[in-house]
Formats: C-alpha cells, sequence, structure tokens
C-alpha cells in the first residue's frame, strides 16, 4: 500500500516548513538590523582627531569587490561557472548598470548635499525615500498597497523624524548655538538635491528588485553581473577623486566596516529575489533603533526619553504592514 503523506494547509509538515521559513527571514532580517545599525558607530570608532582616516570612496570599491569575490566563489562551490566560459548576452547583462550607476550617483550626492544643508537636515529628510520607495514600488512593480500599508510607510517616515530630531542628546544645543550660529539650514538647492536623492534611492532599490526577479538565472550569477559593474564604476569614481592613497588609514574596523557592508549587501539581494523591497525600509528604520542604542553602549550618547516613541511607532508600522 501506498501511503501518501498528509501536506495539507494543517498538516505538521507544512507547519514545520512555515515556521522554519520565519526562522530564517527573521535571522536574516536580524542579521541585516544589526549591521546596518552598526555602521555608523564603527565609522565613529575609525575616526582621528575628528577626522575619518581613510578613503571612503576606496571603502566603497572594496565592498563591492569583496561582494564580487564572494558572489564568484559561490558560483565556483555551486558548479555555476559554466555561465561565464563565454560571453553572456548584452541583453542580458546590460540591465544590471543601472543600479550600479544610480547609486554611485547617490553616493557622491550624499557629499554634494552637505555643503547646501546641515548634516541633520538632510538626516530627516533623507526620510523621504520611504515615501519614494513605496510609490515606485506600487507603480514600477504593480503592488498595490492596502490603506493599512500606506499607514504603515507613513509611520516609519515619522519614526525616522522623530528619531533624527530627539533620539539622541548630543550635549549642550543652546551653547553651540550662540558659539557657531544656527544649526539647522537647508537652501532651495539643497531641497532640490535631497529631492532627487529619494527618488534615485526608491528607483534603485525597485529597479534593482525588478531585475532579480525578472530573470530566471542564479542568485549569485546576477550578483557577479551586478557587483562587477559596481567594482568598475566606484573604481573609477575613486581613482578621478584620488583624495588619498587606496589604502591609506585602513585599520582592523575600517575592515570590520567593508565585511559587514560586503555581508549586508548579499543578504539584501537575497530580500529583493525572494521577498520585497519595502522589508529593506523596515530594516533601514530598525537599524536607526540599534544605532542608537550601539551608540548609548559604546560612545556614551545619552538616549531621551523620545527615544521609546520610534520605537513604538515601528513596531506599530510592522504590525499594519505584516497583518494579514
Amino acid at each position: 500500500m501506498i501511503v501518501i503523506q498528509n501536506v495539507g494547509p494543517s498538516s505538521p509538515v507544512r507547519i514545520r516548513r512555515l515556521w522554519k521559513k520565519r526562522i530564517l527571514w527573521g535571522v536574516l532580517f536580524g542579521l541585516m538590523v544589526l549591521i546596518y545599525g552598526s555602521h555608523a558607530p564603527l565609522i565613529t570608532l575609525t575616526k582621528v582627531d575628528g577626522l575619518v582616516p581613510f578613503n571612503p570612496s576606496s571603502c566603497v570599491v572594496m565592498i563591492e569587490l569583496s561582494k564580487l569575490l564572494i558572489s564568484v566563489a559561490t558560483l565556483v562551490l555551486t558548479g555555476g561557472t559554466s555561465a561565464l566560459r563565454a560571453p553572456p548576452p548584452l541583453g542580458r547583462v546590460a540591465p544590471y548598470a543601472i543600479p550600479a550607476v544610480l547609486y554611485a550617483v547617490n553616493n557622491n550626492l550624499v557629499v554634494l548635499m552637505q555643503a547646501y544643508m546641515d548634516p541633520s537636515s538632510y538626516q530627516v529628510l533623507s526620510n523621504l525615500k520611504i515615501a519614494s520607495t513605496g510609490l515606485l514600488y506600487s507603480l514600477c512593480l504593480g503592488k498595490r498597497l492596502r490603506p493599512s500599508q500606506w499607514l504603515a510607510l507613513g509611520l516609519l517616515m515619522g519614526a525616522g523624524v522623530c528619531h533624527s530630531y530627539s533620539s539622541l542628546d548630543l550635549g549642550d544645543h543652546e551653547k553651540a548655538e550662540a558659539e557657531e550660529g544656527p544649526r539647522l539650514y537647508i537652501t532651495a538647492w539643497g531641497l532640490f538635491l535631497v529631492l532627487v536623492y529619494c527618488c534615485i534611492s526608491g528607483l534603485a532599490a525597485v529597479y534593482t528588485e525588478r531585475v532579480l526577479k525578472s530573470q530566471k538565472l542564479p542568485l549569485s550569477l546576477q550578483n557577479f553581473y551586478l557587483y562587477g559593474f559596481g567594482v568598475a564604476i566606484n573604481g573609477l569614481s575613486s581613482f578621478v577623486a584620488g583624495e588619498k592613497s587606496f589604502l591609506e588609514g585602513y585599520s582592523v574596523v575600517v575592515w570590520a566596516i567593508v565585511a559587514g557592508q560586503a555581508a549586508n549587501g548579499l543578504l539584501m539581494s537575497v530580500v529583493l529575489k525572494h521577498g520585497s523591497g519595502i522589508t529593506r525600509l523596515f530594516v533601514i528604520s530598525c537599524s536607526m533603533l540599534v544605532n542608537a542604542l550601539l551608540s548609548w553602549a559604546i560612545l556614551g550618547l545619552q538616549l531621551t526619553p523620545i527615544f521609546l516613541l520610534p520605537v513604538s511607532m515601528i513596531g506599530l508600522a510592522a504590525y499594519l504592514y505584516y497583518r494579514y
């Protein structure tokens, strides 16, 4: 007699698979939040006399190169190197150049915007990329969001603004204002640049998700194409800038930053391939809280009671967006 195992909607096998999938996604989400949240504190630890001792553009190149090498290693281990023996069709590879260009443009916009606004204004206004990503996600990928999900994205934006302004007490603000003048300023050109930055950020994420999902290729091969262009474009940008020698000022902490950001980029490609770009927004929002906690524990910065407000807003946003 042939016994067919019960695999119905409520079968133990199906339930175990569902819980295993949820646990794996939870671990993935937690790792990404931890890496994102530790980025800024680690950069602060590298500073010498208040300045970053290494070339930021070379750090970006090393991150892209690390992701490329890991992608090649994955291809070798999975026996996928046969796809590299002959030049791939241009129509297959060309789409992967666009995200690399978009991210390179945004990296330069971040530097350019500092001349037209103060860092606090940039940090607050950059939360608009949550709205731009949601709109482009809905328009370009045809994903209709429920009203509760739009409300969730609005709560994420609000949490980002609250965190940027009030979650950290960095010192005597009145004294700083008296000595250095107004803390907050932004020009019309700066507002325009930050809007462009947020639109490009959302477009890059949505376009990358579309490319990864539209092509039925192994993720390691897609990453090879994506990060190959990333190394080329960012390497050219670093060569043109040429502010410092390539590996000048690198330390153990800097290499930890490179390793962490490379791992995060690869994990994000898994999210975009098999999940949703909106998950990326929740990762970034939750990482703000980890950033604040690590800054408090490692750097001695003081948290204010308002810190609990963005925590609550992000929790409510997650409930509204992912509830069934």
